[in-house]
């Protein structure tokens, strides 16, 4: 019996008459800016079941699913849990009340560890409240065995592939034990190795009796996980059936309005010459011996999993990485590119994989990003034409039937689908004789799939060379004139079109017969889970070897060679440079560096900046000496305490008008620096308070020392050992991390992104005035 001939037999023996209602939306509306996103919705969520939700990108899913969540509430309507009625506040109370969510853009930080990815918004402490980092990576663990993720918890994400971020995200979302899972595209970025893996891993969950939700483009596998479906179209519920109930091509039907046909259009039979030759291509560790042609109107398609060497392939072939051997020619003429810069002036263009981080900016508008490879075309003496701009990619804006309000619109306010279009245009615009298209489709509903298989279909006709680089397989099969298949980095096969099977290219992509797992392996997931072995070409554990090739890349290892290039030349013509001397004296001026130093870096961790700190430092340091100065009798702590009142009073205006005045960093600490420096200038008009009119216990602070190392040294010491022990072992510290890695992710796990960043700037005003 085939896998999946087992999986319906699975799930028709798993269905029962009367499963009992876990979640429940009821009659709910929602509404963006007079946009009508949601009208009046009705589903629920059974027990021991997997409802799909259906819909064309903008229908409305991905907003059920943040109701869910506790990102949105309700504008009408109500949500209900095991018949009790939820007020969500927070991403974090959903998931106190057991709903864990996979969402379609992960909610991950490249900046940490897996481990914290997986608990990050209730990372796990020990008794004295500090971050269990070896539980936490030991529970890690054994999520990512679960869902088939070979990768060391320590290591941090963003060194991961985009599939592999998804298993994360899989893991993450299963660390909670859920009562209720939504599963927003869970697969958009998988194989079919790794979406059976998940599959396996939802049977498992069924079992246990948990709700689920699953949204996906993806027919097939709606038709292989699901229980139920509900159809979503311009935002009201169409239907809700059990899926032995609605056959596919009705499903779309309801979802599009009308009979959807040639999803897969016909090629064009006639190929023109070669314009693309490579041979022999190898990078590194990534793919070896790659050799391939692409003829002028021809579809190649690379196949193979996640991480097999395909999208490296492509990253080489458009001058992101530089090969380390082979010969890649256009025209006959060998190349060799540095630069996307180069591969574009060539006539490449690469469509990557992961639009949001690589191919768009999100707050730029739909204009400004599809206009970027070609704005020096509408740009005269330095000044960008708007007419001219608009004219260069309007006519493929128009033929993608692009769905928005207006060009100046941010991208991040469009639909995945909508998204990729504006993707897709850019690269039109731009002109390209060669196009790399990697996943174009994936996480986009049908109807714009079958827009963008014409609109490649098309591209080909017109004598354009693709290389289609797809894990859904019958995309492979169906769009393109030849095929090569990827396995650890080799190229295992190569298929004409009349060869082209489902089977052959999974065996030659995995060396087994159906390309699926054995998840046989015990591993204990709350009694019941077990483990599936680890997919081939994750990343595996560090070792000494590759530790060391980190430490070699690392940006504190060139900086210090940096230093080291200037003080070695100088300390040689002036031997003066190294005496005890000048030594104490630089680490002194280093130290107090070094305090304003780190609480500024608080400040840049979540992608803010403060240029008024040397404001606050000049400000708090009269305010503290003229008080000292003006009442001689008083403590020397009395000082401390106005200079850090002032350097906190600055941080907190600061750190209150970026958060909660939604003000740009940059604007308002420019306009602070002039502001706090004018209120120096208003209370010292224009005197200097000289060393004589302060008491000599003031001065003599800075000549004390310890065992023969000036205090300000030791001082500066204990700032930065306890604010690097704040970022490492404290919840608020990693959450900094968190904030600056993602912001939107922060606040899909719950993270109060305003009052952390309003902390940063405080403890970056606070040291300022300390020093």
């Amino acid at each position: 019996m085939s896998g999946f001939e087992h999986h319906l037999e699975y799930n028709s023996e798993s269905r029962t008459a009367h499963p009992s209602v876990i979640a429940e939306l009821r009659s709910v509306s929602k509404s963006f800016g007079g946009t009508l996103a949601l009208d009046d919705v009705s589903i629920d969520l059974r027990s021991g079941e997997v409802l799909a939700l259906l819909g064309e990108n903008g229908a409305g899913k991905s907003t059920c699913v943040k109701l869910f969540a506790g990102v949105y509430r309700p504008d009408r309507g109500q949500i209900f849990l095991e018949g009790r009625r939820l007020q969500l506040s927070s991403p974090v109370e959903a998931q106190r009340q057991g709903i864990a969510v996979m969402h379609q853009h992960p909610g991950l930080f490249d900046d940490l560890s897996i481990a914290e990815n997986i608990f990050i918004g209730r990372l796990l402490k020990n008794r004295w409240g500090i971050l269990d980092h070896p539980r936490m990576r030991e529970e890690a663990a054994r999520l990512l065995e679960v869902v088939g993720l070979s990768a060391d918890p320590s290591t941090l994400l963003g060194r991961l592939h985009t599939s592999e971020r998804q298993l994360a995200e899989i893991a993450k979302a299963l660390a909670i034990e859920a009562r209720v899972l939504i599963m927003d595209e869970p697969t958009a970025a998988l194989s079919e190795r790794e979406v059976e893996r998940l599959f396996g891993v939802v049977s498992q969950l069924r079992a246990r009796r948990v709700a689920m939700m699953f949204v996906s483009h993806r027919m097939e596998e709606i038709y292989r996980v699901a229980d139920r479906v509900a159809v979503l179209r311009d935002g009201r519920l169409v239907t809700v059936r059990p899926v032995t109930d609605l056959p596919k091509d009705q499903a779309v039907q309801l979802m599009v309005g009308r009979a959807l046909s040639n999803l897969y259009p016909p090629l064009g039979s006639e190929l023109g010459k070669t314009l693309l030759k490579v041979e022999k291509l190898t990078h590194s560790s990534e793919f070896n011996d790659v050799s391939f042609t692409v003829r002028a109107g021809e579809i190649l398609g690379f196949g193979g999993l996640i991480g097999s060497g395909r999208t490296e392939v492509a990253r080489v072939l458009f001058g992101v990485d530089l090969a380390a051997s082979g010969t890649v020619s256009i025209d006959g003429r060998s190349v060799r590119f540095h630069s996307p810069a180069d591969a574009m002036k060539a006539g490449i263009a690469y469509v990557s994989e992961d639009r949001i981080s690589q191919s768009l900016i999100m707050d730029f508008g739909i204009l400004a990003n599809a206009s970027l490879p070609v704005i020096d075309r509408a740009t005269r003496l330095g000044i960008i034409q708007s007419k001219q701009e608009l004219n260069l990619v309007k006519p493929h804006l128009d033929r993608m039937r692009l769905r928005f309000r207006s060009f100046e619109q941010p991208v991040s306010t469009l639909s995945g689908g909508n998204q990729q279009k504006v993707v897709l245009s850019k690269w039109l615009a731009a002109g390209p004789r060669i196009i790399i298209f990697d996943e174009p489709t994936q996480g986009i509903d049908v109807q714009t799939k079958a827009e963008v298989h014409a609109m490649i279909a098309d591209l080909a006709r017109n004598g354009i060379a693709i290389i289609l680089i797809s894990s859904e397989l019958p995309e492979l099969i169906s769009m393109c004139h030849r095929v090569l298949v990827f396995r650890e980095g080799e190229v295992t096969a190569r298929f004409e079109r009349e060869q082209l099977s489902q089977e052959r290219i999974m065996y030659a992509a995995t060396g087994t017969i159906a390309g699926l797992t054995d998840s046989s392996s015990p591993l204990d997931y709350g009694g019941e889970l077990s483990a599936a072995r680890p997919a081939d070409g994750f990343i595996k554990p560090a070792n000494a070897d590759s530790r060391f090739r980190s430490f070699l890349v690392r940006r504190e290892l060139g900086l210090f060679v940096a230093v080291s290039a200037l003080l070695v030349p100088i300390s040689a013509l002036n031997p003066r440079m190294l005496s005890a001397g000048n030594l104490r004296a630089l680490s002194m001026d280093a130290a107090l560096l070094s305090i304003v130093a780190v609480g500024q870096m608080l400040v840049l961790i979540t992608r803010n900046i403060d240029l008024s700190v040397a404001s606050i430092i000049g400000l708090a340091a009269y305010l503290s000496a003229d008080t000292l100065r003006s009442h001689p009798d008083l403590s020397i702590s009395i000082a401390f305490a106005v200079a850090f009142g002032v350097g906190l009073a600055c941080g907190l205006l600061n750190g209150l008008i970026v958060t909660f005045g939604r003000v740009p960093a940059i604007v308002v600490t420019l306009g602070t620096l002039a502001l706090f420096r004018g209120l120096d200038s208003l209370i010292a008009h224009g005197k200097q308070i000289s060393a004589d009119q302060v008491p000599g216990a003031w001065l003599d602070l800075t000549s004390r020392s310890l065992l023969g190392v000036p205090g300000i040294v030791l001082l500066a010491a204990g700032v930065l050992v306890a604010i690097g022990f704040a970022l490492r072992y404290i919840s608020f510290g990693r959450e900094l991390f968190a904030i600056g890695s993602n912001p939107n992710g922060a606040k899909l796990v719950g993270i109060n992104a305003k009052t952390r960043v309003l902390g940063a700037f405080a403890c970056g005003g606070l040291l300022a005035g300390l020093d």
